[in-house]
């Protein structure tokens, strides 16, 4: 899921579960590609809202195609996935966040990917792994999200830092000279507690060593490299070096400008809104790859997938409009529009994409990144890994004990 939205997970009644078995693949053959129809399509957040641009160009060249998009908010997407679902209804074809894909596979709501079309190794790893469920794939990826370093080069001058920090030690030292020397009031925002407080905690986790679920899907949050991973995240806060708490709605890009952050782990979006909102900024500030730990420099691999419903009567069609929109020209375009970066590695061999230094560096960390494997409880499993990072960053529990409620809630959660 993309920029995202804080997301709840919506629990399913056991009649709309038995309704999503029963409906799953019964589309059939459905209508050709090349016959005269209409193709619905449920994209989210700013991807729904720039994709009917896309379309229009597509029906151009298709001219016995009608595409329908409908913008959906991602504050109400899992709501109507889920009536939609219960109903049969879901449309042909409908972007699919990492924390849903899992879920609605299981109910038999989409329809396996053509592998013979969407070959796996177009696509970045993690990219690729988000759309795969009980070992089949799902969802063709359409964009990849990851997360890297920013920071303020003006203010790490002052502070007497050379250079971006190269390892986790080398952060925490930059932070306390951000804090010390340019007399910031903090040295580097990380999420201190809360919905989503993973996502910022994925970073030191995966570059440690650790995960939530291994490549199997058993839980492994407890893990030592796990537990050692909380203790340094839970430090910068011990310490004095982030916020203890923060409000609603917190933009780190103020306090970025400010001052008062110096240092972030954030997505490919806030560039744009940092050069948009603090043109003053510029020249002051850059980024670059996450820090390395034990396992080298690993981030979160976030984005969305496109996927076919199991019940749609156009799977031809709906196949040939994700092959537009997920082969390396296609992404490019998509790119130019939204800044959404590719999942298509060939995307980035021309253009922008393969010359701007800045895009390097995302390119660079998202050949690193990794994914947590698909589970229908996906949401309710990560929330577990919220409370115990909440519950040390706020001083009640140690890293091993909250780790170990997480372990044993998740055991309970996984299929």
């Amino acid at each position: 899921m993309n920029r995202a939205a804080a997301i709840g997970s919506i629990t399913l009644t056991l009649a709309s579960v038995l309704a999503l078995t029963a409906c799953g693949g019964s589309g059939g053959a459905g209508v050709a590609a090349g016959a005269k129809q209409t193709l619905t399509v449920w994209a989210m957040g700013t991807e729904g809202e720039k994709l009917g641009d896309v379309a229009k160009v597509y029906e151009k060249a298709h001219p016995n195609v009608t595409i329908k998009v409908t913008p959906v908010g991602w504050d109400v997407a899992h709501q109507k996935l889920v009536a939609a679902a219960a109903a049969g209804k879901l449309p042909d074809v409908v972007q699919m966040g990492g924390s849903y894909l899992g879920e609605f596979a299981d109910m038999g709501a989409l329809e396996p990917v053509d592998t013979t079309t969407f070959k796996q190794g177009d696509y970045f790893p993690a990219a690729w792994q988000q759309g795969q469920y009980d070992g089949k794939t799902y969802g063709v990826p359409w964009y990849v999200d990851t997360r890297v370093l920013y920071y303020r080069t003006d203010l790490a001058k002052t502070a007497g830092i050379a250079q971006a920090p190269a390892t986790m030690a080398d952060l925490q030292k930059d932070a306390a000279a951000y804090q010390s020397k340019a007399h910031t009031k903090y040295g580097l925002y990380i999420q201190s507690a809360g919905l989503d407080t993973v996502q910022s905690f994925y970073p030191f986790l995966y570059s440690v060593g650790g995960a939530i679920l291994d490549d199997t899907g058993k839980p492994v949050v407890n893990s030592p490299e796990a537990v050692k991973a909380l203790d340094y995240y839970s430090s910068y806060i011990k310490k004095g070096l982030t916020q203890k708490s923060v409000p609603p709605g917190y933009d780190v890009t103020k306090d970025f400008n400010t001052g008062a952050a110096p240092m972030f782990i954030g997505g490919p979006w806030m560039s744009g809104l940092i050069a948009e909102n603090y043109p003053d900024l510029k020249g002051k500030w850059a980024i670059a790859p996450l820090p390395a730990d034990t396992k080298g420099s690993v981030s979160m691999a976030g984005g969305s997938s496109l996927a076919i419903s199991a019940d749609s009567q156009h799977k031809a069609a709906a196949n040939d409009f994700i092959k537009y929109l997920t082969d390396p020209a296609g992404q490019a375009d998509w790119f130019t529009r939204t800044n959404d970066l590719p999942a298509a590695r060939a995307a980035w061999n021309t253009g922008k994409l393969a010359t701007d230094p800045d895009l390097k560096i995302w390119k660079q960390q998202v050949e690193t990144s990794k994914t947590i494997p698909s589970e229908p409880k996906l949401t309710e499993i990560t929330s577990k890994v919220d409370t115990a990072i909440g519950a040390v960053t706020q001083g009640s529990s140690s890293a091993k004990s909250a780790l170990d409620q997480a372990q044993s809630q998740i055991e309970g959660l996984v299929k």
